[in-house]
């Protein structure tokens, strides 16, 4: 009898020390059987998004919006952040290190440089868009242009242009009115705006009588008209390239919206707000 009480007793302190060592393992974990289900219901990572900072050409502002719910919409993991602007600009804040994933620009030239500076890969650029200058007025205002010819009239006050040195449908304008031996002369009357949608802007409120835009801009206002298209031969062809910037730290997610941007689905889109597509 006495040792069969032993053995039970060695027993229970042996079942004893099993629980009081699994207790200290789950205590030292510092989570108990609910509080993990709990942290895995809450991981981070599950929600966490992918933001992309795109630098694209003002004039690409409307078609890229709706592109973006589209986008986002298909791909919940993704933030897609626009930085509008003058594609001069947005080049120069890229040479000096402002965070950027993707370059659309309205000039192939702002582009190169980029890719001279080997900031943009060749191979991971490409032209995609094509756009056209026109000269609008306002749907209110009396001035009657029908020409580059009719801008040296008196009733016309002011002529509104993107600064040529970094808006390119400015430098556009003034390849046309260059061309048209018209540049020196009207320059007294010339209004320079930061880009395109400030050109639009200041013919909207009676700040200028002329404006020179892509036709993508006028097309998005109900307050201003063509007036007429500039002759394409006299300037250089509007192509919009668009490129992934080397530094980008998000090269899986940067490449693949690179490459929706050239799929049918978007393409379509940039035709609905006027460009047209390079083949």
């Amino acid at each position: 009898m006495f040792k069969k009480a032993k053995i039970c007793a060695i027993l229970t302190l042996v079942l004893a020390l099993l629980l009081i060592v699994a207790g200290c393992g789950t205590a030292a974990s510092g989570i108990t059987g609910s509080q993990a289900s709990s942290v895995e219901k809450q991981s981070p990572e599950a929600d966490e998004k992918v933001e992309l900072i795109i630098s694209a050409a003002a004039s690409m502002t409307d078609a890229l919006k709706e592109i973006q719910l589209a986008y986002e919409t298909q791909n919940p993991t993704i933030k897609l952040n626009f930085n509008f602007g003058a594609s001069g600009a947005l080049q120069q804040q890229i040479e000096q290190g402002a965070p950027a994933d993707l370059f659309l620009s309205a000039a192939t030239k702002n582009m190169k440089a980029l890719v001279d500076k080997q900031l943009i890969d060749v191979d991971q650029q490409n032209n995609v868009l094509s756009n056209e200058v026109v000269a609008v007025v306002s749907t209110d205002g009396q001035v009657s242009v029908t020409g580059l010819d009719d801008l040296p009239k008196s009733d016309v006050k002011n002529i509104a242009i993107g600064i040529p040195e970094s808006v390119p449908a400015g430098g556009y304008a003034k390849e046309a009115l260059t061309s048209a031996k018209l540049w020196d002369s009207l320059q007294s009357k010339m209004v320079q705006a930061k880009d395109v949608r400030q050109v639009l802007q200041y013919v909207e409120t009676g700040n200028a009588d002329v404006g020179f835009v892509y036709k993508t801009d006028a097309l998005t206002s109900d307050k201003v008209k063509v007036a007429f298209a500039v002759d394409s031969t006299t300037y250089t062809p509007v192509e919009y390239p668009i490129g992934i910037v080397k530094a980008t730290k998000h090269s899986k997610e940067a490449e693949d919206f690179y490459a929706y941007l050239q799929t049918q689905d978007a393409l379509d889109v940039f035709v609905k707000y006027g460009f047209s597509v390079i083949h």
